[in-house]
Formats: C-alpha cells, sequence, structure tokens
C-alpha cells in the first residue's frame, strides 16, 4: 500500500489543464498554514509591484509597519518594513501556485513594471511551467503551473520514478487516508 493519496479537495488548485480557471482572491481569515515574510525599505512600491506584477491584493495594512497581501487561499505574504534590503537575491525562493492561462500575462505585468524582473518561463521535468520572478526587495519568486498530464511523456516517467503515479494507476486501497 502507498503511503501517497489523493488530497486534491484541500487545494484551491485547480486540476491542471490549459483551460484550468484560477480561484478568485481569498478574502476569508484564517490561521495561515506558512507564510513568507519579506523585508523592504519601500512599502508602498514592494505593495504595487506584488499587486500590479504578481496579482496580489491588500488584506490589510499597518501605516509604515506591514502590509499583509494575498492572491488564492493559503498565498499570504507579510512586507515588513526594514532599514535596508540585501542587495541581490537568494538562492532561496518562495513559489505560488498559478494557471497556465496566468503565466504570460504575469510575465507581461512584472516586465512592465520592471523589465529585468522575469526569467522564464520554462517547463521543469516534474511537469510545471514556472516563471522566476525578483520583486523590488531582491525576493526569488516562483510562479508554478501544473502542466496536462501525459502518460507518456518523460515528466511522467520522472514522477513514476519517484513513486508519483496518476490516480489509479499503480496505487493501493487508501480508504484509510480519505
Amino acid at each position: 500500500m502507498s503511503d501517497y493519496y489523493d488530497a486534491f479537495e484541500m487545494s484551491p488548485v485547480p486540476a491542471p489543464g490549459p483551460d484550468a480557471v484560477a480561484p478568485e482572491p481569498f478574502r476569508g481569515i484564517y490561521g495561515m498554514p506558512a507564510f513568507p515574510t519579506i523585508p523592504t525599505s519601500d512599502l508602498a512600491a514592494s505593495a504595487d509591484f506584488w499587486i500590479r506584477g504578481l496579482g496580489f491584493f491588500e488584506l490589510f495594512s499597518i501605516p509604515g509597519t506591514l502590509v499583509h497581501l494575498r492572491r488564492w487561499a493559503f498565498q499570504d505574504v507579510l512586507l515588513v518594513s526594514a532599514a535596508s534590503v540585501p542587495a541581490q537575491a537568494p538562492a532561496m525562493s518562495v513559489s505560488f501556485s498559478c494557471v497556465l492561462g496566468q503565466i504570460d500575462s504575469l510575465v507581461e505585468a512584472c516586465r512592465a513594471l520592471n523589465p529585468n524582473s522575469v526569467d522564464g518561463p520554462r517547463d521543469t521535468p516534474w511537469n510545471t511551467r514556472d516563471v522566476e520572478v525578483i520583486t523590488p526587495e531582491n525576493a526569488r519568486i516562483i510562479f508554478t503551473a501544473a502542466k496536462p498530464f501525459d502518460p507518456a511523456s518523460q515528466e511522467a516517467r520522472n514522477l513514476a520514478a519517484v513513486g508519483i503515479t496518476p490516480p489509479g494507476v499503480g496505487r493501493g486501497d487508501n480508504e484509510a487516508h480519505a
């Protein structure tokens, strides 16, 4: 029996596909399971880039101190006021899910705000299309969209090699996990 099971009902991320529709921005208040806190020396400029370039909205702010941004449920970011920011982006990144139909507009919006902020898009060996964005505060942000699953693809073979198979293929009884 596999320890992995389908739990997509927990996620706001839609099933992969060229016609996948992104969920609406989520304005509810919940206990955040994880979120990045990003220092910025210019809260207004950073918030503007995240809103107009990356598609976030301002959930709330504490003037001069903090801006809480969100996209979908569980996609929260806290921008916090700082005296300075790193001179360059770190190797570490934070990833946010999107849908394939959002990739081109995200790239265009970010390049309109800062032409050198975007790298990609590029396809990954794990069946996603990713865009890397360096924000004004030098955070390395990845937007990742699942591609439609092709069981005959190299990506499917890559996933199968680590034990990840599509529903109904090579899986045991997972009723205890549902």
